[in-house]
């Protein structure tokens, strides 16, 4: 028994030890009016404690805040322990302060003024006392972006014009500007310079304002072929100002692939059909593009394409396009096309160009005819391109890109010369709704302007990349317009679902035919180690024909990142 009432003294000792220690210490601020209170109240302050200290270092910082809004005479005149848990803290607020002149000299840049709300006077300028802090602050940064990060600025002389303004004379200490001396890349150390100088507009000798300079850096984010490792940093000596960037290589080559497959009409067997999409970005480190393109279709059609994209030539803003397009209707005709073009990249978004199109067709039938034989074609293009990509989203990696095009030329034949023009759009936006729902949509479209047509240049569309639910190709017009939709909801983060509902309008004056066609389905994507795995099932129906679920056409494709 007395062991029993050893062990509960001793339990009742440590409770008490812990509530000791663990015992909290309460705050009042008090005033000498329900007003005051009221106010202090309304801006609220720490009430519980662990310690003194900590209490006390609540009551400085309530008392900063109140000098902050205007509250300059405010004072603690008392702190008073009421008993081992309550503090009472007694402050004495004093008139409140609206307002404060800033007098400056004939030195000062009024243009600074344009920055902040005041109302200015002759050699003076008044704000309100509660936003002198972020004036102060804004003016500041605004002369360290100017090239001088080391300036400092300070309000002098303060003094009570009258009980409600203060005045005061502003003082600004101004530095040699500085400028960027040297840029130096961290972590890729084969980083085209190219880019630096002309894609993220940073340079030698130019003046440094390092918010600027963050800008311009986030725009690597814009970039397919690297990212941003971190901030930059500079060092700054006496004489000179270095810049780091900090860049890493990504990986960005992509290989694209699909299989489709459905039911021929006539013989009503199963077809195949594909497609090989190769794209290498920046192997040779010059920020280069070398893209390679094969299809094959169920009707008999073949399409190779090479092409490739090298920016910043010689260190300058302007780069060059070039491409070769073959394109085969079985045993029927064979088209060339040879392009090269000369661009200026504006910025890391917008692109211009201009170019010539070099086109020849050749006749393989054993007879010519009025709307098919040998021809070349000359034109003379302009082009515009704006690419918004969200690299962070690996799923959907572009958010908006627009490429617009037209040219004017003429066609030569036995039939004589044509003058014709063309004008093309391609362009798609995805509107984000939220994290798991979206909107895609793309309008794809082109028209040929001539007096007359040939069967073997006409534009020939439809398919996966077109309109879904018909086949690869099939569709031939002089003028066409494809408006595809789709609804995205995101399962996770590696998988979405989405609905096809897709439009189109052609034309095509040699046979006199102008038609509207939908295709309709769904589809699925899901990003694997692989790449990305995405699969469609989609009908197609025009007005003169009835949906029927013998036409659909199923497409697989593989886009993988290497």
């Amino acid at each position: 028994m007395k062991g029993f009432n050893a062990f509960f003294l001793f339990l009742f000792f440590l409770i008490c030890i812990n509530q000791t220690h663990s015992q909290t210490i309460k705050l009042n601020i008090l005033s000498k009016s329900d007003k005051e209170l009221k106010l202090i109240d309304s801006l609220g302050y720490n009430s519980l404690f662990e310690n003194y200290k900590s209490l006390s270092n609540e009551i400085s910082r309530f008392r900063k805040r109140l000098t902050r809004n205007g509250y300059i005479d405010t004072k603690i005149e008392s702190v008073t322990k009421k008993n081992d848990t309550l503090y009472e803290a007694f402050i004495y607020l004093g008139n409140k302060i609206d307002k404060i002149r800033i007098r400056y000299d004939a030195n000062f840049n009024l243009d600074l003024l344009n920055l902040v709300d005041h109302v200015k006077g002759e050699n003076y300028f008044d704000i309100g006392i509660t936003s002198l802090e972020s004036v102060l602050m804004t003016l500041n940064t605004s002369i360290a972006e100017q090239g001088d990060p080391f300036s400092s600025l300070q309000l002098k002389n303060i003094e009570k014009l009258n009980p409600n303004l203060l005045v005061s004379d502003i003082s600004i200490t101004i530095n040699e500007k500085r400028r960027i001396d040297k840029i130096i890349v961290k972590g890729y150390d084969n980083f085209p310079k190219s880019y630096i100088k002309h894609f993220l507009k940073l340079k030698e000798k130019q003046s440094f304002r390092l918010n600027e300079i963050k800008e311009k850096v986030e725009q690597l984010e814009d970039l397919r072929f690297a990212n941003k490792i971190k901030d930059p940093e500079v060092l700054f000596t006496k004489d000179s100002t270095t810049l780091y960037l900090y860049i890493e290589k990504a990986r960005s080559n992509n290989f694209d692939g699909f299989l489709g497959f459905g039911t021929n009409e006539n013989t009503n067997r199963l077809e195949f059909d594909g497609y090989l999409d190769l794209r290498l970005i920046n192997n040779l480190n010059f920020g280069e593009t070398l893209n390679l393109f094969y299809k094959s279709d169920e009707i008999d059609q073949q399409t190779f394409r090479i092409n490739t994209s090298l920016p910043f030539l010689f260190k300058s803003p302007i780069g060059l396009d070039l491409g070769l397009n073959i394109f085969r209707k079985d045993s029927t005709f064979i088209t060339v096309t040879q392009t090269a073009n000369i661009n200026y990249q504006i910025n890391a978004l917008h692109k211009i160009g201009v170019g010539i199109n070099a086109v020849n067709s050749s006749n393989l039938l054993d007879q010519d005819t009025s709307i098919l034989n040998d021809y070349s074609s000359n034109y003379f293009t302009v082009n515009y391109t704006f690419n918004k990509p969200q690299f962070y989203d690996p799923l959907f990696p572009y958010n908006f890109w627009i490429d617009l095009s037209s040219g004017i030329g003429n066609r030569n034949n036995d039939l004589g010369k044509t003058n014709q023009s063309l004008y093309r759009i391609d362009t798609y936006k995805i509107f984000n709704l939220n994290n798991r729902n979206s909107i895609f949509t793309r309008i794809n479209g082109a028209v040929l302007v001539s007096d007359n047509y040939l069967d073997n240049e006409l534009f020939r569309f439809g398919g996966i990349n077109s309109i879904r639910g018909f086949e690869e190709n099939s569709l031939v017009a002089n003028l066409y317009g494809v408006l595809n939709t789709e609804y995205r909801y995101r399962l996770s983060n590696t998988i979405y679902v989405h609905s096809v509902f897709d439009a189109a309008y052609f034309e095509n004056d040699l046979t006199q035919n102008k038609e509207k066609l939908f295709g309709f389905g769904f589809g699925l994507g899901l990003l694997t180690n692989a790449g990305l795995f995405r699969l469609n099932y989609s009908s197609g129906k025009s007005e003169n024909r009835q949906f029927r679920l013998a036409d659909s056409k199923v497409h697989i494709s593989l886009t993988a990142t290497f």
